[in-house]
């Protein structure tokens, strides 16, 4: 009964597991039952009623609440978040909250399963691109090798690198750190060991992703490009992959031996899979109660609304297509750019828009970059220029929120706007942007994420936008003349947005 309410996370969830980053999603749900049924040892046989089990039922009802939302926002992630808090109140009720409580390490571990939020996702790689860029060029470096590291791409003068996502860590991250949670649990260590154990996953898989950078440069500067290409390049992630899980078995073998009594490493490790068969015989083994009786009814009655109940319908407001947008406007002339086929692919936008304006009466261009979405609620989001700007290799600073008093029309408006200056070499510019979200004028990523899950369940609205200007700060010029640039752009250019970002 409860395969209709979480079903729309569960095919997102079969999507997800598709991308590499996220490929070892099936296997956490076997690895979870195992953990689940070698608990269960710890959990006794008991000869009197559970009397404890409405707690269960009460986590269950958040979590079909959450899953809910999550239904009505068409927001997978929330569902399948409330599906995970739902398999633990499930196991509160089925044994007791006294002797279920002991069970959570097998429920825990399916976590690792779920990806993560997008906007979270591409903010935690961007970094580690950094973080794995730096660290591999320090590595080239140490060959003599001359080496520049614009952003996120190595050039070694003949080639180029592009550290991409897949460079990032974040396909063998979460793999390893699944690993090293599973290894914890079996470890039989002191529990700082344990902790040990866990804390080290994170840092050494990104150190060993840059070893495996850094080695892919010094082998593209000596043989060619095709060393950082096809089954080699794979193959190279493989091997760091196991070369992680290597030395964490190191590290356990080690803390061995700083304790009084050293065992064998096989002692240590808890792999017991006898009696599994009896374990999964108890766990059908139970008797109907109040509580279940309870959930039963629940489940029947929501199963029932979500098939009865029509399905729900969202708004998609009327707009014109960028390809419209005037290239012309009160002496502002602009020029058309398209992006690379490649970004434009990670931007997956459905409309955008980037286009260069010059007016006679400015001392520099502005650059004005929108991008539009039907669905924010599902597929990549959008994406914050805190994230794409430093893959480019400029720098971010002094972001601040600033209110610009415009005049549009010939009535006053404040448009709020996140102001950051960015610098690459001695080059300079000055970036505005702010989030275009269904008449909202926002500034704050989890602001824009919060107002979209409330719009999508309250106003049946999932589009949205973001808007960015750029100007480029000229030799000598003061910061407030680019200010007072970007402002009359804006002044001329934002009563235009209605038409192509519907409010």
């Amino acid at each position: 009964m409860a395969i209709p309410v979480f079903w729309f996370g569960l095919v997102s969830l079969k999507e997800a597991w598709s991308v590499p980053e996220y490929s070892h999603g099936p296997l956490i749900p076997i690895v979870s039952a195992y953990l689940f049924l070698r608990e269960m040892k710890f959990v006794p046989p008991t000869d009197r009623p559970v009397t404890d089990r409405w707690p269960g039922f009460w986590v269950m009802m958040v979590a079909l609440m959450i899953s809910t939302i999550g239904n009505v926002a068409r927001i997978p992630d929330i569902v399948t978040y409330g599906m995970i808090v739902w398999l633990w109140g499930l196991v509160l009720l089925s044994f007791g909250a006294h002797r279920g409580i002991v069970l959570w390490t097998g429920v825990l571990h399916l976590i690792y399963m779920l990806p993560l939020p997008n906007f979270i996702y591409w903010h935690l790689s961007t970094q580690l691109q950094f973080v794995s860029s730096e660290i591999g060029v320090a590595l080239v470096r140490s060959f003599s090798i001359p080496v520049f590291l614009d952003g996120n791409v190595i050039d070694l003068g003949v080639y180029k690198l592009q550290v991409a996502e897949a460079c990032s860590g974040l396909r063998y991250l979460f793999p390893v750190l699944s690993f090293s949670y599973i290894f914890a649990i079996l470890y039989q260590g002191p529990r700082w060991h344990k902790v040990v154990l866990l804390v080290t996953a994170a840092p050494l898989t990104v150190l060993m992703n840059s070893f495996r950078i850094g080695v892919i440069g010094v082998l593209v500067n000596a043989y060619g490009i095709e060393q950082a290409e096809g089954f080699l390049h794979a193959f190279e992630g493989w091997v760091i992959f196991g070369a992680c899980v290597g030395i964490l078995f190191v590290l356990a073998i080690l803390m061995q031996r700083l304790t009084p009594n050293p065992m064998p490493l096989a002692d240590t490790i808890d792999l017991d899979f006898s009696k599994l068969q009896t374990e999964f015989a108890r766990i059908l083994d139970h008797v109907p109660s109040r509580a279940m009786i309870a959930l039963a009814v629940v489940m029947t009655v929501l199963t029932a609304v979500m098939y009865g109940v029509p399905q729900r319908e969202y708004v998609e407001a009327p707009r014109e297509d960028f390809s419209f947008y005037p290239l012309s406007y009160e002496g502002w002339e602009g020029r058309r750019q398209y992006l690379d086929p490649v970004i434009e692919g990670v931007l997956g936008a459905d409309d955008y828009l980037s286009t260069n304006f010059a007016h006679p009466e400015e001392a520099a261009p502005v650059d004005l970059f929108i991008a539009f979405y039907k669905k924010l609620t599902e597929g990549s989001g959008v994406h914050s220029p805190e994230v794409c700007i430093p893959s480019g290799g400029w720098e971010m600073s002094r972001i601040q929120e600033r209110t610009i008093n415009l005049s549009i029309d010939g009535q006053p408006q404040d448009l709020l706007v996140n102001r950051a200056i960015i610098q690459k070499g001695l080059s300079r510019q000055l970036v505005y942007y702010w989030f275009d979200q269904r008449g909202r004028n926002l500034t704050g990523d989890y602001e824009a994420k919060a107002y979209a899950i409330w719009d999508a369940a309250v106003r049946r609205r999932t589009d949205g936008s973001l808007v960015r200007v750029i100007t480029t700060i000229r030799q000598g010029e003061p910061e407030a003349a680019a200010d007072e640039r970007l402002k009359h752009f804006l002044n001329d250019s934002v009563g235009k947005l209605p038409r192509f970002i519907p409010n």
